[in-house]
């Protein structure tokens, strides 16, 4: 089962507002090793999605489910949806002041 990790890291990097170099400062990866991630070129290590998680307050498990194909998911859109919801309460409720529109919700 293949999972996207480079979909999932783009998107919470997008709901936090990060270039791939400020996400990276937060985790034990270099902004080159992210961007190979993020480009489907690398899959992660099981210690950068967890500093993933980490580093933007997502747990994950909800990583992993932003990373799954809609082949994976039976009722894909409702699931992904889900998922995009909750990362944007996760976001919101981090404190941080601006508000921000994610690039990644197709409905704004």
């Amino acid at each position: 089962m293949e999972r996207d990790y480079g979909k999932a890291f783009r998107i919470v990097r997008a709901a936090l507002g990060l270039s791939q170099a400020q996400l990276a400062e937060r985790m034990p990866i270099t902004a080159s090793q992210l961007s190979l991630i993020e480009a489907g070129k690398r899959q992660p290590s099981v210690r950068a999605i967890d500093a993933l998680g980490q580093a933007g307050g997502v747990p994950t498990p909800l990583i992993t489910l932003l990373a799954s194909t809609q082949d994976e998911l039976v009722v894909s859109q409702d699931l992904g949806d889900l998922a995009r919801a909750l990362l944007r309460v996760l976001v919101t409720a981090g404190g941080d002041e601006q508000q921000r529109s994610l690039a990644f919700d197709s409905k704004k």
